[in-house]
């Protein structure tokens, strides 16, 4: 019998099914079915459907799902070329706003100048590749002859690169040879692009950062055609991974108005208030610039000196206190302290001119005494997280000066304090740039897009952060899935552009603190003159707070002070549950001149960092005494917890 024939006998017979009464029964499941199809999913064929329709051909399922994905791409590029115009904010004179064009112009000249440098390093390229086409020889004699383990080996020793990870890039020998050959080229580009005598310290970062930047695009890894994961997944779906990818793409180009804002997370199943930043507290201080939240204890007794968090603000403060199997302000409430946390607003036009000073004054100052009160004590223990740190670094050099003694004892989570090496950040403070990033605030209104911030900080992990989710999500054609950290990494917040601007020229150019040259509140600092005790804690895999960079900014005070350095990074080294029982850290009683130095008798522990750290703090808590509720305070309750100023969406 033809296809066509099958085809017009499945019709006749389904056309002449007695029809069922109507029930809700049959009603309900008449919908799951329709969504279903809509969906492009097939039932599952141990399920009978009570109104049965015909199984599409898979090759009339291919066709059909190849047509809507071209469409629906089609209807993304229309969108990103008619919204073009409208929501760039560069300036379309300044095609280099990161000036690297010079660089690689210099990196070339230095090429013509010692010759000897580029012979020998196309000898080594084609050495290289000579090997891989040994090695893909008996990969393909292996096909028919089963043996040389040793080479087989050899042949696949990149699987610990998660974008090859998939077994399918090594099955096949065509597409070990793409991997293995993208993977020997991009090496030898990111090779010539380390550290060039021609260029300086500046120059030579960009070169590798660019260069990075785009050997990661242009891995085989990131195309249909040449990802057999990807090529699998159209095929055994009937060409509906596709589909489903190309319909995410028009819908994150949407979404972005015309920029593809890629989803990360499938945000559905949080609410903020509801099963994330659901530590019980109150709202019991608000200021133009924050929200005071005092966490309601859950002890009997808590230790008397409270503890007051100063989080980033260039993201949302519930990172801090994500779920409770996460939560480290639950984690601290069960530890017996009184714990408060200031919550920044999201600044919109009305604070583009908020300055560094008035987060200093209005922030750091006005929030100590306000705890300093609600808790009738004369000092409190502190806690900065990232650019937070850095603001109550400078803070206590200004209390120093001043001879206050608010703040007993400080601890910093990922803050860095010496910018002479931040690390890749950097690259975002250069003079081009800034003017780049002036001309875009001054266009937003005087405010720098939360989404701007993200782009940065995701081309600083593009493999992890934008590449991984491009391919699962659109040439896969997966869900992108329930994920509580990246959830909070996709609630970005707003810069206002005075106080912004400021951090990057005294903090990433000037390195102004460090060399004592930082004036605030009429007051040129000195970071020496802070002699409290002092906690730093820094990330293995920092990418944003380089460990070597918060060590090296531990260094600048004058007090006792204590240094871990955490497993992973700038998130997850902070956010590491005891109960979790993940990574690790390091502990050295010793101060050396260099974070090398500390590195080499560094002793490592199992889990995290969190108990070590309570260790440290609770001789400096003071005694014990009874719990303190929220409600009862000189400071009334406003709102409860988690407050009004995370709510705002950028």
């Amino acid at each position: 019998m033809t296809h066509d024939e099958h085809k017009e006998k499945s019709i006749k017979k389904s056309s002449s099914r007695p029809k069922s009464k109507p029930n809700d029964k049959i009603t309900k499941e008449a919908e799951k079915t329709t969504a279903s199809k809509k969906d492009g999913k097939q039932g599952s064929p141990n399920h009978e459907d009570p109104i049965k329709t015909t199984t599409p051909h898979p090759v009339e399922s291919l066709s059909e799902n190849l047509t809507l994905a071209a469409l629906a791409a089609q209807k993304a590029l229309l969108m990103s070329g008619q919204n073009a115009s409208h929501i760039s904010t560069f300036d379309k004179t300044n095609i280099d706003p990161f000036h690297v064009v010079p660089a690689f112009n210099k990196l070339v000249g230095g090429w013509f100048e010692d010759p000897q440098k580029i012979v020998s390093a196309q000898t080594n390229l084609m050495m290289q590749y000579m090997r891989l086409w040994e090695n893909m020889s008996e990969k393909a004699l292996r096909f028919s002859n089963l043996t040389n383990q040793e080479n087989h080996n050899q042949s696949t020793s990149h699987t610990n690169d998660k974008r090859f990870a998939d077994p399918s890039w090594s099955e096949n020998p065509v597409f070990e040879a793409i991997k293995n050959s993208y993977l020997v080229t991009s090496q030898w580009l990111n090779d010539l692009a380390e550290d060039n005598i021609n260029l300086s310290p500046e120059e030579n970062q960009k070169i590798k950062f660019i260069t990075k930047l785009m050997t990661d695009s242009f891995a085989p890894s990131n195309f249909l055609a040449s990802n057999p994961v990807a090529i699998k997944a159209l095929i055994e779906s009937n060409g509906e991974s596709l589909r489903k990818g190309m319909e995410r793409f028009a819908e994150d180009i949407a979404r972005g108005s015309g920029q593809l804002k890629i989803t990360q997370a499938d945000t559905k199943p949080f609410e903020v208030g509801v099963n994330l930043a659901n530590s019980p507290g109150q709202v019991i201080h608000r200021t133009r610039l924050y929200e005071l939240i005092q966490y309601a204890p859950s002890t009997e007794s808590v230790k008397e000196i409270p503890l007051l968090i100063f989080p980033p603000w260039i993201n949302k403060f519930y990172i801090l206190d994500l779920q409770p199997k996460n939560s480290l302000i639950r984690w601290l409430v069960e530890q017996g302290y009184s714990v408060f946390l200031v919550s920044w607003v999201n600044p919109d036009q009305s604070l583009k001119d908020i300055t560094f000073e008035d987060y200093m004054f209005e922030g750091i100052y006005d929030a100590v005494n306000a705890v300093k009160n609600q808790c009738n004590v004369n000092e409190v223990n502190t806690v900065g997280y990232c650019i937070g740190g850095t603001l109550l670094g400078c803070a206590l050099s200004h209390m120093a000066h001043n001879d206050d003694k608010s703040v007993k004892s400080a601890t910093f989570f990922t803050a860095q304090h010496d910018f002479t090496d931040p690390g890749d950040l950097k690259l975002f403070a250069t003079t081009s740039w800034l003017k780049e990033l002036e001309h875009r605030m001054e266009a937003a209104g005087g405010i720098l897009p939360g989404s701007d911030m993200a782009d940065t900080f995701n081309l600083l992990r593009a493999n992890d952060l934008i590449w991984s989710f491009y391919v699962n999500n659109y040439l896969l054609g997966k869900d992108p899935p329930p994920f509580d950290l990246l959830c909070w990494n996709s609630d970005q917040t707003r810069m206002a552009q005075t106080v912004h601007l400021f951090y990057l020229e005294k903090f990433y150019q000037n390195n102004a603190f460090a060399k004592g040259e930082l004036e605030l509140g009429g007051v040129t600092l000195n970071p020496n003159s802070v002699t409290i005790p002092l906690y730093f804690q820094a990330g293995k895999e920092d990418h944003i707070a380089p460990a070597s960079s918060v060590y090296r900014g531990s260094r600048l005070f004058g007090g006792p002070t204590t240094y871990t350095l955490a497993g992973s990074g700038h998130i997850a080294g902070v956010v590491n549950h005891p109960g979790a029982q993940k990574y690790q850290h390091w502990l050295n009683p010793a101060h050396p001149n260099s974070f090398e130095e500390w590195q080499v008798s560094a002793q490592e522990f199992k889990g995290s960092w969190w108990n070590h750290w309570s260790q440290w703090l609770k001789p400096l808590s003071g005694s014990d005494i009874r719990a303190l509720d929220p409600t009862n305070g000189p400071l009334k309750p406003i709102t409860p917890a988690p407050g009004v100023y995370v709510m705002t969406k950028s």
